[in-house]
């Protein structure tokens, strides 16, 4: 039998023992602390996508890690809620179909204007709405879309959106032209289609439809926002995540606070033009 002293002794090795492996077992998200999940893509960092490109006003010269533009700055002030440095951000790129498609992700969350819908929340999760806007169309000078004062106006003219996005789902359900939606792989197909008169107008998010009538489009205009329906908020941008991710509810919660600090608002005000001159249609 052991006497009481050598059981002591075994009692403090194994005490030692079970410290030194807890030690070497640390980790966590790094910066963001040992009593942070241990379910990052990457250890001690915060792996965030966008799409490739990432367009102005969302991501400036399509350089997130750069910080500038909305949805860039965004991640950053999410990433320094979770407690991650700068530095500990790392960017990777996906498409706006894969960031929603069943599966496992290479990412901790994406953000590309994703908008919360119940559809959607079946294959990923989202966190709570970052930002809230409305759709809108816009067009160029000739179109017989320019001066249109009304939806009624513009349901015999050809309209198009890129497919799978809530634009898209608003041509078919608030405009539905009688020639059916036009649909598109991407905005920059969309904006070329209308550049050559292959469509007459095309719907985009607000914040996209003043920057591509004030830059990228010559002679570009919006036309006018469209309604909101019954019952409904505005268009909601949430971050995607994987199904069923243990990062959600902290995203989620540094979402929130970041709402409540002001932080959002304070963003958008600094990367997103206002819709005042954006006329809603009826």
């Amino acid at each position: 039998m052991f006497s009481r002293s050598a059981r002591t002794l075994s009692i403090v090795a194994a005490s030692a023992t079970l410290l030194a492996l807890t030690a070497c077992a640390g980790g966590g998200a790094g910066s963001a602390g040992s009593d942070a999940p241990s379910d990052y893509v990457a250890e001690g960092k915060l792996t965030v996508a966008t799409g490739e490109p990432a367009y102005f006003p969302w991501v400036l010269d399509n350089a997130p890690e750069s910080g500038e533009g909305f949805e860039a700055a965004v991640a950053y002030a999410v990433a320094d809620e979770l407690g991650f440095d700068k530095d500990d951000v790392v960017w990777v790129r996906s498409t706006f179909d894969q960031a929603i498609a069943p599966g496992p992700k290479d990412f901790d969350f994406n953000l590309q204007q994703f908008s919360i819908t119940e559809e959607r929340a079946q294959t990923v999760d989202f966190s709570s709405p970052y930002y809230e806007t409305t759709q809108a169309v816009i067009t160029v000078a000739g179109s017989p879309a320019e001066g249109a004062a009304s939806i009624a106006e513009l349901k015999d003219l050809l309209i198009g959106a890129q497919t799978g996005t809530t634009s898209f789902q608003a041509v078919e359900s608030e405009i539905a032209p009688t020639q059916g939606a036009q649909a598109f792989n991407t905005n920059d197909d969309a904006k070329l289609a209308l550049q050559n008169g292959t469509v007459d107008a095309i719907v985009v998010d607000l914040p996209t439809a003043f920057y591509l009538t004030g830059v990228e489009l010559d002679g570009g205009s919006i036309v006018g926002q469209l309604p909101k329906t019954e019952g409904s908020t505005g268009d909601q941008f949430g971050l995607v995540l994987a199904k069923d991710s243990a990062l959600t509810a902290d995203v989620t919660a540094a979402v929130d606070a970041l709402r409540e600090n002001g932080t959002l608002d304070a963003l958008a005000d600094e990367w997103l033009a206002s819709g005042a001159s954006a006329p809603v249609l009826q």
